[in-house]
């Protein structure tokens, strides 16, 4: 019976990650974990009805534990969305846009003082253009603009929990 040294190169791998001093982002740091900062994270309103999505959204994100007992941070975001046709036939009509969402985040301390960190968001999402009725095109967009709220939402939450990870004091 010939033993395959291939097989353990996973393991070899992630001990080479706790060796040069990896951790989980969402893993213990200074005696409070991230997830834990991140409940005491105050999301403003956001204007529209795609922002109420990213609201919800990152209150989703954020907030494992629920609705947060102790607010010590405030986010607030500036969130769009643009869309462009990309599928022109030849008579000028469209047949599929591309949507990009764009958020520009700040991270403060509800008592007063200077911002702690900001950050961007970006992604795209496409969808195709066919004759449907209007009932149908809005919800594809809703779908869309939801989709593009949670992967925003996604990227703001790890950029804030990367904050909290390097700031264990904050």
């Amino acid at each position: 019976m010939s033993s395959n040294p291939r097989k353990f190169l996973p393991v070899l791998g992630l001990l080479a990650l706790g060796g040069c001093g990896f951790t989980p982002l969402y893993g213990q740091s200074g005696g409070t974990t991230v997830a834990r900062k991140l409940d005491t994270v105050a999301v403003g309103n956001i204007p529209d009805r795609t922002g109420q999505m990213l609201r919800e959204s990152l209150e989703t994100q954020m907030h494992a534990a629920g609705a947060p007992d102790t607010e010590l941070y405030s986010l607030t975001v500036d969130y769009s969305i643009g869309d462009t046709a990309i599928g022109i036939q030849q008579d000028t009509a469209a047949t599929r846009n591309r949507f990009i969402a764009n958020a520009k985040w700040v991270l403060s301390p509800i008592a007063g003082g200077p911002p702690l960190a900001t950050g961007m968001a970006t992604t795209e999402n496409a969808a195709n253009i066919v004759d449907q009725q209007y009932f149908a095109l809005t919800l594809e967009t809703d779908t869309v603009n939801q989709q593009l709220a949670d992967t925003i939402a996604a990227q703001i939450t790890s950029q804030v929990a990367a904050y909290f990870n390097a700031h264990p004091g904050a």
